[in-house]
């Protein structure tokens, strides 16, 4: 009985001690306030595509994308100097880069309107193909002299015919594109062009090599 008294008492002044802390600290105006939520922003697919694309009759899985552990990130990279990568801060993407990526090359594909079925790699998609990305490059960078960056994005992929697993194409498709001034939605805007013409480029090449 007497321990549990002594317990009581002591949890007592703990919680009267971090009371007083608290008003000590709001009296100096020097309370921790939650830091704001990140802004986040997202790309879109490609949906325009030349006339005399052909269609095709067969299936693609698309697998996840690998990605270098600095891309591997819904924080949207840059760098500054050579050799060093940082991240925006404030900013995000609203997955993480190879997963964002996957998905728009995805549905860059089933706006061709040229391709009877296309899906991740994990659905139940009885694929002809498989495409194997490699996000290689994916950042804002900015020289000494520089008041906006360039976009760079940089994709290899590997054509495979199943099941055989045979790599039939392989190819790097890249964009750098400048942005027109230094504020974040517009340099995110010249990530969706970059992006997207490297997707365009990437669905052409897949569809023509892949007929072959």
């Amino acid at each position: 009985m007497r321990q549990s008294r002594l317990f009581a008492g002591a949890r007592s002044r703990v919680c009267v001690a971090a009371i007083l802390v608290l008003g000590l600290l709001a009296g100096c105006g020097i309370i921790p306030q939650p830091a704001p939520a990140p802004q986040l922003y997202t790309l879109t697919p490609k949906s325009t595509f030349d006339d005399e694309l052909a269609a095709v009759g067969w299936q693609l899985g698309i697998e996840a994308p690998t990605a270098p552990a600095g891309l591997s990130s819904a924080r949207i990279a840059v760098t500054r100097q050579p050799l060093t990568l940082e991240y925006y801060a404030g900013a995000q993407w609203v997955d993480d880069a190879p997963a964002m990526v996957q998905r728009l090359l995805i549905e860059s594909f089933e706006n061709s309107g040229r391709i009877v079925g296309v899906g991740r790699l994990a659905v139940a998609l009885r694929s002809d193909f498989v495409l194997q990305p490699e996000l290689r490059e994916f950042q804002a960078e900015y020289s000494p002299a520089s008041k906006a960056p360039k976009v760079r994005v940089r994709v290899n992929v590997k054509l495979i015919k199943m099941p055989e697993r045979r790599i039939v194409a392989s190819d790097t498709f890249e964009r750098v594109m400048e942005a027109p001034d230094n504020r974040m939605p517009v340099i995110v805007k010249t990530f969706d062009q970059a992006l997207g013409k490297v997707m365009r480029d990437l669905v052409v090449w897949t569809l023509e090599r892949g007929s072959r």
